[in-house]
C-alpha cells in the first residue's frame, strides 16, 4: 500500500483487482490523465483504509458472480460516497448487490463490438459518456453478462447482443460497464476514463514527475531527518539509478550509494556503473566485490523462488556488513577530529536502506484469498530478510517504468541511462535456468554482451523495451570444425512495451537474426545452438525465472 504521504498530497482513484488480465491497464489510464491511483485486492476493506479514494473502479475477473467462493466486494464500497465504476466483472458485482440478476450468456463474447449510446436525458446518467455519442467501437471479454437490470439504474448503452451493456443509477455516482475500455481495441476508452475521473470524481489532475519531485523530496527528508543517512542499493539500472539522483537531490552526502559485484552482473557491469554514477550522475560509489558469497550460497541451486530469496537475503547480509565498516570509519573520523580540537559535524547513524522498487514490482507480488496469485516474487519486494535491521525506503515505489524515466529526464539525468534497459536484481542468475556457477555466468555475460552489442549497431536499442540472452538448461547436437558437439543453447529475448505489465516481442529483420546467431556459435565456447523467443507477455512473462 502506497504511503499515507501519497494520499494527502494527491486525489486518489482507488482500482479493486477482482484478477482480471487487464487491471493494470486501469492504473495506467488513470496515470496518464495525470491523475494518481492505486490498486488494491478485491478483498480490502474500505474501513481498513487510512484514507478516502475519490472514486473507485472494480474490475473485471475471470470468475463468475455466481460461482461458490467468487470474489466478492465489500458492500462499504457503495455507502463509501465517492463515485464507483464497475467495469465487465464489476458491472455484475454491482448488479449483484443492487437485486439485478446475471446469467451465462450463451456463447463467450470475445473480440471487437459496437455499442449504441442511449442518452437518458438526465445529466447525472449521461455523465459517463458526456463526450461520446451514437455508435462507439468497444473491446469485450465476457462469458456471463446482465439479463435483469439492478433496482434504480438505467441502461446507458447497449449492443444487439447485451441489452445492458452499460447502466447508470438513477441518483447516486455508480456506472457500470460490460466491455473493457482500459485496453487500445477500446479507442473511446481514454474520454470515459477522462468523464470519469475528471468529471464524475473530480480528481485534480496534478500527478507529473515535475511535481512529484519537489513533493518526494519533502518526504524523504521528513523521513531520513536532518542527520539520517541512507545506504543505497545501487544497480547502474534506470531505477536505482534515478532513485539515487532522487535521494542525492533530497539528502546530498548523507546518502552513500553502494554497488554489490554479486557475480552474475553483465560483462563489465561493475566497472561501468561506477563510471556512470561518479561521472554522468555525481554520486559516490562504493564498489564491493561480494561475487564468491553469492555464487557459494547459489551452488547447485536451479529453483528461481529460491535463488531470488538467497540473493535477495544475501544483499541485505553485505550492506549490513557495509553499514558497519561505514559507521566504523565515520566514528574513527569523529574521535580524531576531537582529538585534534577541530570543529566537525556530527553524523547520524544509517538507518536506511534505498531500493528502486517499482510499482509493477509490487503488484506482480500481491497475493490475496481470491482471483490472484503471486506471479512470482521479486527480489526488490520479497527478497528481504524478516530481521533485516535497515529500514527500507523506496522513492519509486508508486511509479511505473516509462514514469520513471520521465523522472529522470526532469531531474537531468542523460538519455543514454534514462534510456536504459533494465537488468533484474538477481541478475543473470534468473537467466541461466539451472545451477549458477562462474562458467555459467561467464558463457551467458559473453553471449549477452554480443546480442546488445549488435542491437546497438543495428539501431534497434532504443526500440526495444529490454533485450537480453538465456541459457538454457538442455544440450543439443551440432557440428562445429568438422566435429560433433553437444553444447548449450542461448534463447534470445527482445521486449516491446510501455509499462512492463504486458509485452509483444519484437520483430527482428531475419538478416539481424543470422548474424547474432553466427557471431554467439562461433565466438561463445560452450555454445551451439541460438533461438528467439517470441512470447508476448501474457501469457508469458518478459524474464523467464
Amino acid at each position: 500500500m502506497a504511503d499515507p504521504f501519497i494520499h494527502s498530497q494527491y486525489d486518489t482513484i482507488l482500482i479493486l483487482d477482482f484478477g482480471s488480465q487487464y487491471s493494470h491497464l486501469i492504473t495506467r489510464r488513470c496515470r496518464e490523465l495525470n491523475v494518481y491511483c492505486e490498486m488494491l485486492p478485491c478483498t480490502q476493506k474500505i474501513k481498513d483504509l487510512d484514507w478516502k479514494p475519490k472514486g473507485i473502479i472494480l474490475s473485471g475477473s475471470p470468475y463468475s458472480v455466481y460461482d461458490d467462493g467468487a470474489p466478492r466486494v465489500d458492500p462499504d464500497v457503495f455507502e463509501a460516497g465517492v463515485p464507483v465504476l464497475g467495469i465487465c466483472y464489476g458491472l455484475q458485482e454491482i448488479a449483484w448487490n443492487h437485486g439485478g440478476k446475471v446469467d451465462p450468456h450463451d456463447h463467450r463474447e470475445y473480440g471487437s463490438a459496437t455499442i449504441s449510446i442511449v442518452k437518458t436525458g438526465d445529466k447525472h446518467m449521461d455523465a459517463l459518456f458526456e463526450d461520446v455519442s451514437g455508435e462507439v467501437p468497444v473491446w469485450m471479454s465476457h462469458g456471463d453478462q446482465l439479463s435483469k437490470a439492478p433496482v434504480d439504474f438505467e441502461v446507458v448503452a447497449r449492443t444487439p447482443t447485451a441489452p445492458f451493456a452499460a447502466i447508470a443509477h438513477r441518483t447516486k455516482p455508480i456506472y457500470g460497464i460490460q466491455f473493457h475500455p482500459e485496453v487500445t481495441h477500446s479507442p473511446r476508452g481514454k474520454e470515459l476514463f477522462e468523464s470519469f475521473v475528471s468529471n464524475i470524481c473530480k480528481c485534480r489532475r496534478d500527478w507529473t514527475m515535475e511535481t512529484f519531485i519537489d513533493k518526494e523530496i519533502k518526504r524523504i527528508r521528513d523521513i531520513v531527518g536532518p542527520k539520517g543517512r541512507v545506504l543505497g542499493a545501487i544497480s547502474g539500472g534506470v531505477d536505482s539509478s534515478v532513485a539515487a539522483k532522487l535521494m542525492h537531490e533530497a539528502i546530498g552526502d548523507r546518502f552513500h550509494a553502494v554497488m554489490v559485484d554479486n557475480g552474475v552482473l553483465r560483462a563489465d557491469e561493475a566497472k561501468q556503473v561506477d563510471q556512470m554514477l561518479n561521472k554522468d550522475l555525481g554520486v559516490n560509489v562504493t564498489i564491493v566485490d561480494a561475487s564468491d558469497l553469492f555464487l557459494s550460497r547459489l551452488e547447485g541451486v536451479e529453483d528461481p523462488e529460491k535463488k531470488r530469496k538467497i540473493i535477495g537475503n544475501t544483499f541485505i547480509n553485505v550492506f549490513e556488513a557495509e553499514v558497519a565498516k561505514l559507521e566504523e570509519q565515520a566514528e574513527k573520523e569523529e574521535l580524531a577530529a576531537l582529538a585534534s580540537g577541530k570543529a566537525h559535524e556530527a553524523k547520524g547513524k544509517f538507518e536506511f536502506l534505498l531500493q528502486g522498487t517499482l510499482y509493477p514490482d509490487v503488484i506482480e507480488s500481491i497475493s490475496f484469498k481470491g482471483p490472484s496469485a503471486t506471479i512470482k516474487t521479486h527480489h526488490n519486494v520479497g527478497g528481504l530478510l524478516e530481521d533485516m535491521k535497515l529500514k527500507l525506503i523506496e522513492p519509486l515505489r508508486e511509479l511505473f517504468k516509462d514514469e520513471v524515466r520521465a523522472l529522470g529526464r526532469v531531474m537531468g539525468i542523460p538519455e543514454h541511462l534514462v534510456g536504459r534497459h533494465p537488468f533484474p536484481g538477481p541478475g543473470l542468475a534468473i537467466r541461466i535456468l539451472g545451477p549458477v556457477t562462474r562458467d555459467q555466468v561467464k558463457i551467458l555475460q559473453h553471449a549477452d554482451k554480443i546480442y546488445i552489442e549488435e542491437i546497438r549497431n543495428a539501431g534497434f536499442y532504443d526500440q526495444i523495451s529490454q533485450a537480453f540472452a538465456v541459457l538454457l538448461p538442455v544440450r543439443a547436437v551440432g557440428v562445429q570444425g568438422d566435429k560433433r558437439t553437444y553444447d548449450q543453447v542461448i534463447a534470445l529475448r527482445a521486449a516491446q512495451t510501455t509499462d512492463f505489465m504486458t509485452a509483444t516481442w519484437f520483430p527482428f529483420p531475419f538478416d539481424f537474426l543470422c548474424k547474432v546467431s553466427n557471431r554467439i556459435t562461433n565466438e561463445v565456447a560452450g555454445v551451439n545452438r541460438v533461438v528467439l523467443d517470441i512470447s508476448s507477455k501474457p501469457p508469458a512473462t518478459i524474464e523467464w525465472l
